[in-house]
């Protein structure tokens, strides 16, 4: 029997929406080399985020996810024009939603749903919006307010200490491995979304349970 569960915490970049769709534009933009871009685009976007908090010199997810395109364009020796940098920039607010999600979204009515995302604001705001989804969640959350990265407990606490709620009552869902561990870390439950078929992270931290998908996260409704 699952615990009862009053709010639902979603991570967003890979959770929710596919980092990945970035490649058409980048195909677009670069032929043959578009995958290829996307992927490292998203490994150095999540290295620069984590290396500055750790440097003690934070930016925010907008200003590294910048950065990171660049480095990406630089490895593949694909030269940018500003108006193309500008146009891959763009694309990070028009990501595509898993096909599941919105599904899911309009069953969980009864619980509170909430954004916790290492996006600005402006960021999750465009792309949420974009995708219709802004009326799904209670709260929409950025760690930017606090300058304290997921998987940081700050991070976590910057959206719980305001929820009247206890940790145990909190389903936290991502598809990132690192996520995860924070979450479950902080005292939420916690569901990994594993969309690619992997091993969990070789940590003292492991999730309640992994789903294939959002859909899984039903039983606990």
């Amino acid at each position: 029997m699952k615990p009862t569960i009053k709010a639902i915490v979603f991570d967003v970049y890979g959770t929710l929406f596919d980092v990945h769709s970035v490649k058409d534009a980048c195909e677009e933009a670069f032929p043959e080399k578009g995958a290829a871009i996307s992927q490292v685009w998203r490994t150095k976007q999540l290295e620069y985020f984590f290396w500055r908090h750790m440097m003690g010199r934070y930016e925010d997810f907008d200003t590294v996810t910048r950065d990171a395109l660049r480095y990406a364009l630089a490895v593949h020796d694909a030269k940018a024009t500003e108006d193309i940098e500008q146009r891959l920039i763009a694309s990070y607010a028009h990501l595509t939603p898993y096909e599941e999600v919105e599904s899911v979204l309009k069953q969980l009515h009864d619980l509170k749903t909430v954004i916790l995302s290492n996006g600005t604001d402006e960021m999750l705001e465009a792309l949420l919006q974009n995708a219709g989804f802004t009326d799904y969640f209670d709260d929409i959350v950025s760690v930017d307010g606090i300058k304290q990265p997921k998987p940081t407990p700050a991070a976590y606490m910057h959206w719980f200490k305001t929820s009247g709620l206890r940790r145990d009552e909190v389903l936290f869902l991502s598809s990132n491995g690192w996520d995860i561990a924070g979450a479950k870390n902080f005292g939420f439950h916690a569901a990994w979304i594993n969309r690619n078929d992997l091993p969990f992270e070789e940590f003292d931290v492991a999730p309640d349970t992994i789903y294939d998908d959002l859909n899984g996260i039903l039983e606990w409704v």
